[in-house]
């Protein structure tokens, strides 16, 4: 088991915690919503394979009103017509934030994102989708664990 950063370097994790705080407060200030920041991480999660951020944000996108059907078809987005154009625009960002170096392909998907959700909702996408890849990061090397949750969301606890 590899050391947990967060509990070696505390004070880089509180700084962490208080940055993604900040990114959290702007992005809500320039327009996006508790499903749309949840969408944004949980797709996130998926493409870089966080386990654990992955059963954090979808507990969390389902607490403000993501349907738990739009998460079960999230890697298949493009080919579902369950999403909006505002979300599609949300979920061209995350990708192309986390599948770097940018393609043409993920340029223009990325004009017209920009175009959907105008300038400042647009960097805010980019920024949650930066602050999710950070912390990705930090639980895969510290190989945070994903504990067994009953279907209310609680841990559940080991019978003896």
């Amino acid at each position: 088991m590899r050391p947990y950063m967060d509990k070696v370097m505390p004070q880089a994790w509180k700084a962490a915690q208080e940055y993604s705080a900040a990114v959290a407060e702007q992005a809500k200030e320039r327009g996006l919503s508790g499903p749309d920041v949840e969408i944004i991480k949980v797709r996130a999660s998926q493409l870089n394979g966080c386990a654990f951020c992955l059963d954090l944000h979808s507990r969390e996108a389902r607490s403000v009103g993501v349907p738990q059907q739009k998460l079960d078809l999230l890697p298949a987005w493009r080919e579902s017509s369950l999403y909006s154009e505002r979300e599609r625009a949300l979920l061209a960002i995350v990708e192309a934030a986390t599948r770097l170096p940018l393609s043409e392909e993920s340029e223009a998907d990325l004009e017209g994102a920009r175009a959907e959700l105008g300038e400042e909702g647009y960097v805010a996408a980019e920024w949650v989708s930066a602050t999710i890849n950070l912390f990705n990061r930090i639980s895969i090397l510290s190989e945070h664990p994903v504990r067994p949750r009953g279907a209310d969301g609680r841990i559940l606890r080991e019978q003896s």
